[in-house]
């Protein structure tokens, strides 16, 4: 028994030390070391009832966010009102505000719709910020493209979108078709840089009948900088009264179509260069 009484006086002063520190604004860590106190579970015990010092809490960006949430709250606010003031996730706030009164609800349901449009409509500007950000950075990452890059982004692009032999119809002419403004002002840039007279190129818009023609026609001149005679009559495709066009406003302008006259080497240089990235793609330098 006086063995045991003996472990209790030591507890006892080991504890009225590790307190002292503890008002005296020392961490675990320095409490610990201090009093070469190794075991967790003794420390704790130690300093059972002893808050923390001030400057041991690490800061919260979100410690604002979550009192201004709780005030609201308080002031009988929803989650979809705190939502769209705060331009916090709910999910944030149920965990910040979960243990105060639920309020009473005080609106109307057209009201309760109002507010969650008005959420929705938060989160998706938020989105849409975010994935312009996203653009933007990968768009200033491409700087300026140099002769060779822009030689084979070229190559690539026709490949893509361009018209290619067929080993049952050997034509070898070179012809692009896109409704994309920026795919034509790259594929125009990249005959510049194979030396294509803009004298042997001809246009040819393609859109629906339904649609203003006569505005795709000037729009798509007016873009690749030809005049009227470097034009072909334009192909009107015809409108299904049955089915309802998805391509409809301002910006659909339809197709134009790019070709360029007495292209039979320019097309096998083309293909050969294309086969020539395939073959190194196997074997890429990182």
């Amino acid at each position: 028994m006086a063995h045991a009484s003996g472990k209790y006086a030591d507890f006892e002063e080991l504890q009225e030390k590790a307190v002292a520190l503890r008002r005296a604004g020392l961490s675990r860590r320095q409490i610990r070391d201090r009093l070469h106190v190794d075991n967790n579970d003794i420390l704790n015990r130690l300093l059972e009832g002893e808050p923390p010092p001030a400057w041991t809490k690490r800061p919260n960006a979100k410690d604002a966010l979550r009192d201004k949430a709780r005030e609201l709250r308080l002031q009988g606010w929803t989650y979809d009102q705190i939502q769209v003031e705060l331009g916090c996730s709910k999910s944030s706030i149920s965990l910040w505000v979960r243990d105060l009164p639920k309020p009473e609800r005080k609106r109307t349901p057209e009201e309760a719709s109002a507010i969650a449009r008005r959420g929705w409509a938060s989160t998706l500007r938020l989105r849409d910020e975010k994935r312009q950000h996203t653009k933007e950075v990968a768009k200033q990452a491409v700087g300026t493209l140099s002769p060779r890059e822009l030689f084979l982004v070229g190559v690539g692009l026709y490949w893509a979108e361009g018209g290619k032999d067929k080993p049952y119809d050997r034509r070898e002419n070179v012809c692009f078709v896109n409704s994309d403004p920026g795919m034509i002002e790259v594929f125009l840039a990249w005959l510049d840089l194979l030396g294509v007279e803009r004298e042997r190129l001809r246009f040819t818009v393609m859109i629906h009948e339904s649609a203003d023609v006569a505005g795709a026609e000037r729009y798509w001149a007016d873009l690749v900088g030809a005049d009227r005679s470097a034009f072909n009559k334009t192909t009107l495709k015809r409108h299904n009264p049955k089915t309802q066009r998805k391509n409809v406003g301002d910006s659909y302008r339809g197709c134009l179509v790019v070709k360029v006259l007495k292209g039979a080497d320019l097309y096998r240089r083309i293909e050969g260069s294309w086969y020539g990235i395939v073959e190194s793609a196997h074997s890429p330098i990182f």
